[in-house]
């Protein structure tokens, strides 16, 4: 049967995720999926969170317009501080009073969209000056499907967490039927996850931080309570998850929410990952001496012996952190593992805390690169045999294109759950933390040995080479996309 034109005509989706780049970058992902597709992409964030974007694909600008909301004031916040990146973590919940007040030039370009005044780019109603026919949202914006009611437009709430994460949050429903408030409740899984999954639950620092955030902020209301509201307002949910990698967890979401849970895939950044791979791709930033050199360093060492060390822009590292990771580096140095320490600079500091001595002692096996690393080139280099991370998803996602094992340090958030995961795949080991939160060189030297060197780390290399497999399967992962698009064009 012949699409109707309804069915036929591109949508038009407004795209609009919390102000940090581990939720803009998948957002920009997946506005570039829909893009490929014909379709409409109005891509909402701060000024300067914009201008920071990477490059979109030049094939893709035409139909991916960015729209700057300007953050109002907020006292205490500092000036230009667009993003969880330019905060300290004790301040993030002054953007989330800033972003909270979005809510009215929001509602104002969308009363614009709706109208078909909003005519900046295109024709009358065709690409972006159509009426909306979707908002795809993020956990933080609870306050914006009654905007979008008012005007008929239906929301979508996208996750970015994996499958694990979404299920253990749990509606408000469950969480109102088995109420957890203590770190106690959530260092073991909720009785809505099957015991298949008994490895699902929070640790230590990590049940306090999950604990913390069902409490209230400065913005009146916690992260936990955002997203309950979120989810429940929105009529329909997407996950950054995948049947091949979080398995049954992605049918349970559905019964758990009582509304359509769609996975999108993965959104691994394959561009990227390709342009790193190639031999006209390799020299894009030596024009910045710092990449070249350690472009030049990794040539110079063996095939898969070392290791990349980074844990995002936004990973809230104490200098107590800071110098655990150095000792055990230093240890694992002594024993053949070579580095690359991406080491981010403390907001407000001139220096990270690094030891004395610490990059004389490593010469020759480690290298420092305080700031800004290409982190895709490193992966994609024949040297790199691992990687220390985080554990946040698009660092793991970047990771896997290239098969590497992993050692992970999960610090907040959905990390430990991530982590967990990764370690039920057999494709890496977390580095143990004390009950208290606190980090032994020892434990990070051991861990590295046993994922870099020893007999064992073999495994996890090769269960890592068979997950690059999975995300390399790009029909599959398109497949995804197709079945979310379908739903929306039905829908909206």
């Amino acid at each position: 049967m012949a699409e109707t034109k309804q069915e036929s005509s591109p949508l038009h989706l407004v795209v609009f995720p919390w102000l940090a780049f581990g939720h803009i970058i998948p957002f920009l992902e997946l506005s570039e999926h829909l893009a490929k597709r014909g379709h409409f992409v109005t891509f909402v964030s701060a000024p300067r969170n914009l201008a920071k974007l990477r490059p979109i694909l030049p094939e893709l600008k035409p139909r991916i317009r960015l729209l700057p909301l300007p953050l109002p004031p907020v006292d205490g916040l500092p000036a230009g501080a667009e993003s969880t990146a330019d905060v300290q973590p004790e301040k993030v919940e002054l953007l989330k009073i800033a972003f909270d007040r979005l809510a009215a030039p929001f509602a104002a370009f969308l009363a614009s969209a709706c109208s078909g005044e909003d005519a900046t780019t295109g024709e009358e109603g065709h690409g972006h000056a159509k009426k909306p026919d979707w908002i795809v949202l993020d956990f933080a914006h609870h306050w914006l499907p009654a905007i979008a009611e008012e005007h008929e437009v239906p929301c979508a709430v996208f996750f970015i967490f994996p499958a694990a994460c979404v299920a253990f949050i749990g509606p408000k429903e469950l969480n109102d039927a088995h109420p957890r408030s203590s770190p106690a409740d959530f260092a073991v899984p909720p009785p809505w996850i099957p015991s298949s999954h008994s490895c699902i639950a929070f640790r230590g620092h990590e049940a306090e931080w999950i604990a913390g955030a069902l409490q209230p902020n400065a913005s009146g209301i916690s992260d936990i309570g955002r997203i309950w509201e979120t989810a429940k307002l929105c009529p329909l949910i997407m996950c950054r998850c995948s049947h091949e990698v979080d398995g049954p967890l992605v049918p349970l979401l559905a019964e758990l929410y009582r509304k359509p849970v769609l996975p999108s895939g993965l959104l691994s950044p394959y561009a990227a990952a390709a342009r790193a791979s190639s031999a006209t791709g390799a020299g894009d930033d030596d024009d910045e001496e710092e990449a070249a050199s350690l472009m030049r360093w990794l040539d110079a060492q063996p095939e898969r012996s070392v290791l990349y060390v980074a844990f995002g822009s936004e990973a809230p590292l104490t200098p107590e952190h800071v110098a655990a990771l150095a000792h055990g580096l230093e240890l694992a140095v002594a024993g053949g593992v070579r580095f690359v320490w991406a080491l981010r600079k403390p907001i407000g500091e001139e220096t990270p805390p690094l030891p004395d001595g610490f990059e004389g002692r490593v010469a020759g096996q480690g290298v420092v690169r305080v700031g800004w690393v290409p982190q895709v080139r490193v992966l994609a280099h024949a040297a790199v045999g691992g990687f220390m991370t985080h554990a946040g998803m698009s660092s793991l996602m970047e990771s896997f294109l290239f098969g590497h094992p992993l050692v992970m340090l999960p610090l907040f958030a959905d990390q430990g759950l991530t982590a967990r995961l990764m370690v039920e795949l057999r494709v890496g080991m977390e580095v143990p933390w004390s009950g208290g939160g606190e980090l032994a060189g020892e434990d990070v030297a051991r861990t590295v040995r046993r994922v870099m060197v020893e007999e064992e780390g073999k495994v996890f290399a090769r269960n890592a080479k068979e997950l690059q497999e999975v995300l390399w399967d790009t029909a599959k992962q398109e497949r995804y996309i197709d079945e979310l698009v379908e739903y929306l064009r039905r829908r909206r």
